[in-house]
């Protein structure tokens, strides 16, 4: 993996005893957990979902940083490493040419013209705390041929809730393009990869994904959109189990209590509840790449103040666009520790990051364009809390680029990085981000042609 040298040498560079008193208070919090627990649309927690949870939660575990500013360091070192020396000129006309990546994850896989024969490469390229997610690359391939999803408990061969409910890993491809309308939520097993690369793939007008319990998942390349509340019913969701479910909320992607997550290169928009939740100790997750639109709730990271097991929370959002008739949260944040790096806010209608139970938001490199609204000009919102307790949370702007009288209150102690002058890298500054998030969403991928 491209990252294994780079981390060696800098773990040994930048490793800080400061964060073991934090690593020792957060697993007290995942032992004496709040009794306030999101059911997750299962009916009956049986012995099946108890051990698949308590699985999760020890991954969680595993994959917590006790240092996420080494994470944030490398992420913002890969960047100046692939951007420097290349051409920084903007040029906003319809892109024709040949391919021209231009962030260090697309630099990774996109103008190989025999990526399709390489898909698995793709699994190397993840920045950010889910740098480590390799979804499905140690199984084979599953085609995906036909779009149907009409047996929940039993599903047809060919159909993608039958590669995606498997036991072993598997690299899911599409043979055509397709419009898939799942009947209910589409519940994905771990170690899997849905890759809507040279196909043109919508998952609409149905329900969502459920990423549940599960750990290694990778979802790129698809356009998620119109996505309906489930009812519920008997669901299968593993090649041993089913089960009965409860009605589900209607986001496009949910992330429940899972590790090692990345979604990367979707067009998304237009969900009944979220465009994607993460909740319930989910951590280790990269949300990259992506274009948002046509919302309001766009994204929620921790779905309750009284939760704490979310404190263990580590997202990084990177490269992505969030554009026309997006309303609020891109993201909002409980607990955790959030890193929003060189995205691209063109578009809001009350706020652009918002939060409440003192989360860790370290905003670098984005642009901030605000709206024509004079109420709605501040990128930030905190709630359920007074100034007087919100002003000590850790929120900070590095390198941010404001337009349209748009800013950032930033709060808690001044935000230090803790590395020397010699160790910190600097984020990517925002006036760089209609570059670095130009192909953001599904791409229009051909064979034998660089993607």
């Amino acid at each position: 993996m491209r990252f294994a040298s780079d981390q060696k040498k800098m773990e040994g560079t930048f490793a800080l005893p400061y964060n073991q008193p934090r690593l020792a208070f957060l697993l007290a919090l995942l032992v004496c957990v709040s009794s306030v627990v999101v059911n997750g649309n299962i009916a009956e927690h049986d012995d099946y979902w108890k051990m698949r949870a308590e699985a999760a939660r020890n991954a969680s575990l595993d994959s917590y940083h006790s240092d996420p500013f080494n994470v944030t360091n490398h992420f913002n070192y890969e960047v100046h490493r692939e951007e420097d020396g290349n051409s920084t000129r903007r040029n906003l006309g319809r892109y024709t040419g040949s391919c021209m990546a231009t962030n260090p994850i697309d630099r990774c896989w996109r103008c190989d013209p025999l990526w399709s024969k390489h898909r698995k490469r793709l699994a190397d390229c993840a920045l950010g705390f889910g740098r480590k997610a390799y979804g499905g690359k140690r199984g084979r391939y599953y085609v995906v041929t036909d779009p149907s999803d009409d047996d929940l408990v039993n599903p047809e061969k060919g159909t993608l809730r039958y590669g995606a409910i498997q036991d072993r890993p598997l690299w899911i491809i599409f043979k055509t393009d397709m419009v898939i309308r799942l009947s209910e939520e589409l519940i994905i097993n771990s170690f899997k990869t849905i890759d809507g690369r040279g196909a043109n793939v919508h998952i609409a007008y149905g329900a969502g994904f459920t990423i549940q319990f599960v750990n290694h998942v990778i979802i790129h390349g698809l356009h998620i959109h119109d996505i309906k509340a489930g009812g519920g019913g008997l669901i299968r969701d593993s090649q041993s189990h089913f089960g009965l479910r409860t009605r589900s909320d209607g986001d496009g992607i949910s992330i429940f209590g899972s590790t090692n997550i990345w979604i990367d290169h979707n067009s998304m928009s237009n969900c009944m509840d979220g465009i994607i939740d993460a909740i319930q100790g989910s951590t280790a997750i990269t949300i990259s790449n992506n274009h948002f639109t046509r919302h309001n709730e766009v994204i929620l990271m921790g779905a309750h103040d009284d939760y704490s097991g979310d404190a263990i929370m580590q997202v990084t959002f990177a490269f992505n666009h969030f554009g026309r008739n997006l309303v609020q949260r891109m993201p909002r944040c409980r607990w955790g520790f959030f890193h929003v790096v060189n995205n691209d806010y063109t578009h809001w209608q009350m706020y652009a990051i918002g939060g409440s139970q003192h989360p860790t938001i370290i905003s670098e490199g984005n642009r901030f364009v605000a709206p024509p609204i004079d109420y709605a000009k501040e990128v930030t919102k905190r709630e359920y809390a007074p100034q007087s307790v919100w002003s000590q949370w850790t929120w900070s702007s590095s390198n941010d680029y404001f337009q349209n009288g748009a800013f950032f209150r930033g709060s808690g102690r001044k935000f230090k990085n803790p590395y020397t002058k010699a160790q910190k890298i600097t984020p990517k500054p925002g006036t760089f981000v209609s570059r670095l998030t130009r192909f953001a969403g599904a791409l229009n991928c051909k064979k034998l042609l660089p993607c």
